[in-house]
């Protein structure tokens, strides 16, 4: 089902999101593959999920692994693309083969931009919350821009509509047990976002 923009679903860690947000016209997951970071997955277990979906672009997120770490978990997850929690620097982003994005923590300390760069992720959490509708249209002039307004179908859909996105990124959630998972939350945004 088509929707007002493409829409990336971070931090896949079961089944159940995988397949319910591929099913729901979900454009990119992202995993947690760096193991610094709350959640990380291992490689064979993102392998395993990504057997089960079709049409989604796959990222893995990383924060302090090195560039040949990161190029040696995509090839072996065959990533289309990673997102780093944190900026590197031009020369350490050129290493890094997959296509990059950068999650930014506020609209105010953007990095300059390395050609490296596809795009920017930014979620509208802590002090990105009271970002003007003015410097985040500047940045998604800047470079393609991923929004991540939490799980409030109102306010993705007036970002959607109001804003030049590249799409907006919302976060998966935990199974309550293996193949139990409530989606209500997700489901209404995705119901907001249809075309």
């Amino acid at each position: 089902m088509p929707h007002l923009v493409p829409l990336l679903i971070r931090g896949i860690n079961n089944l159940s999101d995988a397949r319910y947000c591929a099913g729901m016209g979900a454009d990119k997951f992202t995993f947690i593959l760096d193991p610094a970071l709350p959640g990380a997955l291992d490689t064979r277990t993102v392998k395993e999920l990504a057997g089960w979906v079709a049409g989604v672009e796959l990222i893995g997120e990383f924060d302090r692994l090195s560039a040949p770490e990161i190029n040696a978990v995509a090839a072996d997850c065959s990533l289309d693309a990673v997102l780093l929690r944190s900026y590197r620097s031009p020369a350490e982003l050129a290493e890094i083969a997959p296509p990059v994005y950068v999650e930014l923590t506020d609209t105010d300390n953007v990095p300059e931009a390395a050609s490296a760069v596809v795009g920017w992720v930014l979620e509208l959490n802590g002090k990105a919350t009271e970002a003007p509708v003015a410097a985040l249209n500047q940045l998604a002039q800047e470079r393609p821009l991923w929004l991540g307004p939490g799980l409030h179908p109102e306010k993705a859909q007036a970002l959607a509509t109001q804003l030049p996105l590249a799409g907006l990124s919302f976060p998966s959630g935990d199974e309550v047990k293996p193949g139990l998972r409530d989606f209500d939350q997700l489901e209404a945004v995705f119901e907001a976002l249809e075309v």
